[in-house]
């Protein structure tokens, strides 16, 4: 943070692109969305950036790619938007968010076994010349059929 009365640092939209590692049509796109809170612009109308956009870049990338939906991100931005007494709806909307992702790499995780399983039956084939005696995972609410 710099020190009181100096500005912060800020920098043009392909500035902040080179430094997030996104394209500068993604960084538009954020903010065409209502996902870029803060964003100035210059007496010419080209937008301004401080380093607070690049971890904000970061926090909407990864709730996008956690499944968070872009009606949730845009909530999520506009309590933001709307100041410090909106602390405890963000941390519930996060929270909340949170256990779906963790929900879901736990069934990522059965999935990744189950693949494993799968690899270790063609590895004994491929290496035997045989077919292994035929292995089923466990009932799931999804499988009736048994895949070779």
């Amino acid at each position: 943070m710099p020190p009181a009365g100096k500005a912060r640092p800020t920098f043009r939209i392909g500035e902040l692109a080179t430094l997030s590692g996104r394209s500068v049509h993604t960084i538009r796109w954020y903010e065409a969305q209502g996902l870029m809170p803060g964003v100035r612009r210059d007496s010419g109308g080209r937008r301004v950036f401080d380093h607070l956009h690049l971890g904000w870049l970061e926090l909407m990338d990864r709730l996008r790619t956690t499944g968070m939906s872009i009606a949730e991100m845009r909530e999520y931005t506009a309590l933001v938007k709307e100041g410090k007494g909106t602390l405890k709806q963000r941390h519930a909307q996060l929270a909340q968010h949170r256990e779906r992702v963790k929900a879901h790499i736990a069934e990522l995780t059965l999935s990744v076994k189950l693949i494993d399983r799968k690899l270790r039956f063609y590895d004994e084939w491929i290496e035997t010349g045989k077919q292994p005696e035929a292995w089923w995972p466990r009932a799931s609410k999804t499988a009736n059929t048994r895949p070779r």
